[in-house]
């Protein structure tokens, strides 16, 4: 075990009108494998949001495209200069392993990047308006104006790649945001705050705040500048927020319960890659994981063997470890909630082929074969690395089971059966479906999100995100 000396605790302020805020008290942020308290974070008081807010309601960009590319880009190469002590600092408040933070930091410069990319562009469109005898002798153009204001909550399982798809695109589009890491993990955040200002971006036009949920979300859905909400975390805040947006818009993303499919024509041994990364990269603790994996009944015992086989040679243990290639999960009792779904299932008939054991935060990634979809680990969203195998006997019965939650996100499909690939992109209800790759899969770029419980709008990929804190503004001029 890595020991975390008490000397290198980081005590990093908010940053509200580009000022330093400390507040009055802190909060500890432990590290989950050993439970020391390994930084603190600023807890505001609801009048220190409420100024910040008030701050970023009257900032105006005041910045050209090439200006915010240029912030974003010197945001990108910090991102990518700082990596591996970055990748450090979020292993150690999140417990995700080294393997999957560095990956992360990756993708987090990814999105500065393509954001810097995007605001260069224009995508302003040109009408003629004497198309018809209703039109007159003029040319309509478009414009994408920024919102006055943008509010953001994020989760602990990203705990910089999430902040980034809220910020960067805000920038690009020159939206002012105040934002909200988890209180779980503010670390990573709290840094790219300073990243983001240090590279010229102005400070009345961003905050980052710290400090409880509740009281935070309350000020935001107050404060009457705020024209965009943008969550990502589960879904009874989701739906708190959804009731309470008003006339404004929201941009929400719940979380999902993301099928593999694993048709009788699959490559067995690739399924079974697909099945073991998919359910275990950052200790299961992704909304797009692969969290059921469907397989038809004919190759179900041959890919049951092989993910056993797979599973039982992850490395699980220190995430500062370089060979580690599972960390914990966010804290004890998420670790003990997963546990207890395997536990409930396996008393209902499941099978539990390997794994499952449980150290403090950390669980062993079970897999289980004969699960039914009736059972709590597969019915709901269960956030860590489990592998559960549900067998159906056909693609009619593997699209209902994929379909039959509440949610609908992601999901992966493996076969090389072309009409089987069209029914699946065809019929599964969700935002994304991969073909011989995990349901997670995207990059950057690429828009992303979900329909039924998993959310409302699309919160990533820069140039969706971008629409999203924008307003489309109609002009039109004489054109005889």
């Amino acid at each position: 075990m890595t020991a975390f000396t008490a000397e290198a605790v980081v005590r990093p302020p908010c940053l509200v009108g580009g000022r330093e805020e400390t507040g009055t008290t802190r909060f500890p942020v432990a590290y989950p494998y050993t439970g020391e308290t390994i930084g603190e974070a600023p807890l505001l008081s609801r009048d220190v949001v409420r100024r910040a807010l008030d701050v970023a309601a009257s900032a105006r960009v005041d910045l050209d495209r090439h200006q915010r590319a240029t912030v974003l880009e010197r945001v990108s190469n910090r991102i990518a200069d700082e990596s591996e002590p970055l990748a450090r600092l979020i292993t150690l408040e999140s417990g995700l392993c080294l393997a999957d933070t560095r990956h992360e930091t990756g993708r987090a410069a990814d999105v500065f990047r393509f954001a810097a990319h995007a605001a260069l562009h224009d995508d302003g469109e040109a009408f003629a308006c004497d198309v018809s005898a209703h039109g007159r002798p003029r040319r309509a153009y478009t414009m994408r104006e920024p919102v006055r204001l943008v509010a953001a909550i994020t989760p602990f399982n990203h705990p910089l790649n999430q902040v980034a798809h809220k910020l960067a695109p805000a920038i690009a589009a020159g939206a002012p945001i105040v934002l909200k890491p988890s209180e779980k993990t503010p670390l990573a955040a709290l840094w790219l705050a300073r990243a983001i200002l240090d590279a010229g971006y102005p400070g009345d036009a961003l905050a980052v705040v710290t400090g409880g949920r509740e009281e935070i979300l309350d000020e935001m859905l107050a404060h009457e500048a705020v024209d965009v909400v943008s969550f990502t975390g589960g879904v009874a805040v989701g739906k708190e927020i959804a009731r309470r947006l008003g006339y404004r818009r929201g941009v929400l993303e719940l979380g999902g319960n993301d099928p593999l499919l694993v048709l009788r024509d699959a490559d067995v041994e690739r399924a079974a890659s697909l099945a073991v990364t998919g359910a275990t990269k950052n200790s299961g603790q992704r909304c797009t994981a692969v969290k059921r994996v469907i397989v038809e009944e004919p190759v179900a015992d041959e890919l049951a063997a092989a993910v056993v086989t797979r599973a039982v040679r992850l490395r699980v243990g220190d995430p500062l470890a370089d060979d580690t290639e599972v960390g914990t999960l966010i804290d004890e009792a998420a670790a003990e909630r997963v546990e207890q779904r395997v536990r409930d299932a396996a008393d209902d008939g499941a099978l539990i082929l390997a794994g499952g054991e449980r150290n403090g935060a950390q669980l062993v990634p079970p897999v289980l074969d004969r699960v039914e979809a009736r059972h709590e680990l597969v019915r709901e969203e269960t956030f860590g690395p489990a592998i559960p195998i549900l067998r159906v006997r056909n693609l009619d019965d593997a699209l209902a089971v994929a379909n039959g939650t509440a949610y609908g996100l992601a999901a992966g499909v493996v076969s090389n059966d072309l009409a089987a690939i069209t029914r699946c992109v065809r019929e599964l209800r969700c935002g994304t479906v991969n073909v011989d790759e995990v349901p997670g899969f995207r990059t950057e770029a690429t828009p992303f999100g979900g329909i039924k419980a998993s959310g409302l709008g699309v919160k990533e990929g820069v140039v969706e995100a971008m629409r999203g804190v924008t307003n489309t503004k109609l002009f039109t001029l004489p054109w005889p």
